[in-house]
Order: C-alpha cells, then structure tokens, then sequence
C-alpha cells in the first residue's frame, strides 16, 4: 500500500475519516491515551504538546491525502534521537498504534476503516525506528 495513498472509492481515506474535525477529535484523544500510558509518557517529558498534537494533525492529514501544511521533518530525523538516546523499540511503536486504534474506535468508525488507516500509519515503522 503506498504511504497516503490508500482509497477504495473516489474518496480519500482522510475524507473517508471525516475530515479535520475527525482528525481533530482522534488526535486529541491519542494524545490523552499516550500521557496516560506509563509505558511511553517519558518519550513526550519535555515536549511541547501543543505544538506537537498541531504537528500530529498536519501530518495524519497528509498521509490520509487531506489538504495539509507539513513541512515537518521526515520520520527518521524526527524520531532518530528517540532510539539513539532512549531506545525507541517496537513495543514502543506497538502501544502508540494500539492508542491509535483505540481513538479511532472511540470517535466511531466502522472496524474496516481503522484498520485502513492503522496500516497507513503502521508503513510508516520502519522510518520512525531507523531501519
């Protein structure tokens, strides 16, 4: 599947999602999950999650094909002192889509569109893990 491009109708996956505000909703509640998650918390100690929840939501938007603005950095660089420094792993990767999954599931999408845009998000492992 390629990276932002899954569709199976004329509409795109973000469309599909429900748009901004779905986004939106989704983000926000991914964000809770992770700052409740013992597991992971210490990857976002020093992060600005205002800036980062903006950042999540352009790039969400991106690689479900919405109308975006990210020009942020491309995964590797992003994530790279995270395995360098604190060992950012697969269990890692795993919670965060499992949190993912969970927020889509809470805003109300239907099983098969979740799992559409889990495998979206999922492409993107190997980049944020380095390899």
């Amino acid at each position: 599947m390629k990276k932002g491009c899954a569709q199976l109708n004329s509409e795109t996956i973000f469309e599909r999602l429900g748009g901004d505000s779905a986004i939106n909703v989704g983000v926000k509640l991914f964000y809770q999950k992770i700052l409740a998650d013992p597991y992971i918390k210490p990857f976002f100690e020093h992060v600005d999650m205002i800036r980062q929840v903006e950042k999540q939501k352009s790039f969400l938007t991106k690689i479900f094909d919405g109308p975006h603005d990210f020009n942020g950095k491309d995964m590797r660089d992003a994530h790279r002192h995270l395995v360098e420094n604190m060992g950012l792993n697969d269990s890692h990767f795993d919670h965060l889509m499992t949190h993912l999954r969970s927020s889509l599931t809470e805003i109300g999408l239907e099983s098969d569109l979740i799992t559409e845009a889990v495998d979206v998000a999922e492409s993107f492992r190997d980049e944020v893990l380095n390899r």
